[in-house]
This record gives structure tokens, C-alpha cells and sequence, in this order.
């Protein structure tokens, strides 16, 4: 069994509404070139590659709910996001056995009841969220009772990065140039994001919450050494004006590089061995899960899942952690049967 637990999709009825939203359809370039993000019979082939022991999570596809309406509007696309994946679970339980719920994080009333029916009535085994929602961090108080609300149900919260061509990557300049801000600018919005939640205390507010970070947990394992000994055990010596040590130990009781630990990590890294051994090495198997970012690849999505699977496979671990890493942990994270 493989449990693919970061696959993407737009659901036909949400993408057909997303596509009347959407002000710039040139925006639409690259989803209109992937059959199988949208076009579910293209999807069921796509997959029939890799065996009757191949199955999705299904979680929504970037743009983020709140990039195409306003709060006004969110819950209501939200709602078609959600209920179309749970349609699409129903049709093809041994396909796709779980959905991941579309949140409209731009209307807090809106989020708290589409959270609720979601996994109440719909069934979804978890949440996803972006890095930031509309340029506000994730450690925003306002945001505080999402993640509340996930850990008091113990279901894990898909984190995913978000940034568009109009960050620049410099103050001197409109807009990202050859595609940085999202070659470097989305592992940097996922390495961002995950600090400010350590550093804020919410892990330490709630222990127990999981969240799975997409394309391995971005820099953090890499970094491991500047995050360790040169962030961790040296901060506030850099910013005049600020007391973050005493925060830091205020709010921290743990050394900060442990909370990193604690994010679980999928395996979405367009097929690198190097990447994917230095995650494992971070993280440990337990806090790894088997996932490729289908359908976004240059053959519209069996590559990455062909690929990430030789990866898993040629991993010097023993065979109880590959089965951990292809459906064990997903399926204890979402309490599967």
C-alpha cells in the first residue's frame, strides 16, 4: 500500500467557479496544461501506473480559498471545495480515501463553521492551510482557534506555501524574476512559517498538535546547524531593540530546534534522494510521509510519483519504516482504518 498524503486536485465543479472568479485568466496557464488536476477520468488513469495499492489524499490545489473571494464570498467556495472532494471519495473510495478541507481563512466566523461541518458531517481527516493569509502570518491570534480546534480533535493540519510572481526579490524591483518566488520563495514562506510557530509557543501551547509540512519540511533540515547552535542558542544578540531572549525563554522551555523536530514532513521534493535522506535524517521516520505534489510535473503527474517512489525505495531503512513512510503514519495521523 502507498498512500499518497500531498496530491493535489481541482475538483471540476470548484475549478469551474474558480475559473468565472479569477480576474487575470492568463493566471490560469499552467491548471488549464494538467488534465488530471481537474479532469478526474484523466486522474484515475494517471494513477491505474502504479497499481491498485495507490491512493490520494486529495487536498485542494493553490491559489488559496481567500486569494479568489472575500470574505463575503470564501465560505461559500470553501463549501463547494470541500463537499466536490468528498464526492469525488465517495465515487472512488479505493482510490481516495480521504479529503483534506479547504478552510476561508479571510472570515473567521466562516473558518470555524466550515471547519466543523467539514469534518463532521463531510469527513475530512484533517485541514489545510497556507503560509500566510493574505499577507498575515499564521501566528496571528485570529488563527489561534484553528489550530485550537485541531489539536483538541487530534487531526493533523496540512501546511502548504504560498507566494505569488508580485513578492520581489528585491525592494528595488515590482515582481520575481525566472520564477524565484516559488523555486526559493516557497520553501522560504514554509521555513518562515514554521518558525514563527515555534518561536510564537504554539507547539508548546498544544503539544500534541501535528502538522505536515509540504516538500519535506522546506530548509529546516538542511539548516539544521544554523537553526541549532546559530539561532536557537543566540537569540536577540542581533537585534538591538528587542528582547527575544527573555521571550524566548519565556515562552520556550525547550531548546527551539526540538519544536522543529515535532512537524511531520511529506516526501514531495520532484524526486531528490539528497533531499529526501536529509529530511529523514531530521524529522525520523515516524515523522515522514510518503507524498509527490501530483499533478505538477512535466509529464502532468506520474513523474513525481514514479520518481518519489524509486526514492522511498532505494532508502537505506528497514522495511517497517518504509511501510511507516508509505501508509502507516498517514493513516495513524487521520485514524484510518
Amino acid at each position: 500500500m502507498k498512500i499518497d498524503a500531498y496530491s493535489h486536485i481541482l475538483p471540476a465543479p470548484y475549478f469551474a467557479r474558480m475559473r468565472e472568479l479569477a480576474v487575470d485568466r492568463r493566471s490560469f496557464k499552467r491548471w488549464l496544461e494538467l488534465p488530471a488536476l481537474h479532469d478526474i477520468d484523466a486522474r484515475l488513469r494517471m494513477m491505474d501506473e502504479f497499481g491498485d495499492g495507490y491512493q490520494q489524499v486529495l487536498t485542494l490545489s493553490s491559489p488559496p480559498v481567500e486569494l479568489l473571494a472575500g470574505p463575503g464570498d470564501s465560505a461559500a467556495l470553501a463549501r463547494l471545495a470541500n463537499t466536490s472532494m468528498r464526492e469525488l471519495c465517495d465515487r472512488h473510495p479505493g482510490r481516495f480515501p480521504a479529503f483534506v478541507a479547504a478552510l476561508p481563512m479571510n472570515d473567521p466566523d466562516a473558518t470555524a463553521v466550515e471547519l466543523a461541518h467539514a469534518l463532521d458531517d463531510l469527513g475530512a481527516r484533517g485541514v489545510q492551510l497556507f503560509t500566510n493569509v493574505g499577507g498575515r502570518p499564521l501566528d496571528d491570534p485570529e488563527f489561534g482557534p484553528v489550530f485550537a480546534e485541531m489539536a483538541r480533535r487530534d487531526l493533523p493540519v496540512w501546511l502548504h506555501p504560498t507566494r505569488g510572481a508580485a513578492f520581489a526579490d528585491y525592494a528595488a524591483e515590482n515582481s520575481s524574476a525566472y520564477e524565484i518566488w516559488w523555486a526559493l520563495g516557497w520553501p522560504y514562506e514554509t521555513s518562515a512559517a514554521m518558525a514563527r510557530l515555534v518561536f510564537s509557543g504554539l507547539l508548546e501551547r498544544h503539544p500534541d498538535l501535528k502538522i505536515i509540512t509540504h516538500h519535506m519540511g522546506a530548509m529546516i533540515p538542511y539548516l539544521e546547524g544554523r537553526i541549532g547552535l546559530g539561532w536557537s542558542d543566540q537569540l536577540g544578540s542581533r537585534t538591538a531593540g528587542e528582547e527575544y531572549e527573555r521571550l524566548r525563554r519565556a515562552r520556550l522551555p525547550r531548546r527551539p530546534l526540538e519544536y522543529f523536530r515535532r512537524f511531520y514532513a511529506d516526501t514531495a521534493l520532484s524526486g531528490s534522494a539528497i533531499g529526501t535522506r536529509c529530511g529523514l535524517d531530521f524529522f525520523g521516520a515516524d515523522h515522514v510521509l510518503f507524498g509527490t505534489d501530483c499533478p505538477f510535473d512535466p509529464e502532468g503527474g506520474p513523474l513525481y510519483i514514479r520518481e518519489t517512489i524509486r526514492v522511498i525505495d532505494d532508502l537505506d531503512v528497514t522495511e517497517t519504516e518504509r511501510e511507516r513512510i508509505y501508509h502507516r503514519t498517514v493513516r495513524r495521523l487521520m485514524r484510518l482504518d
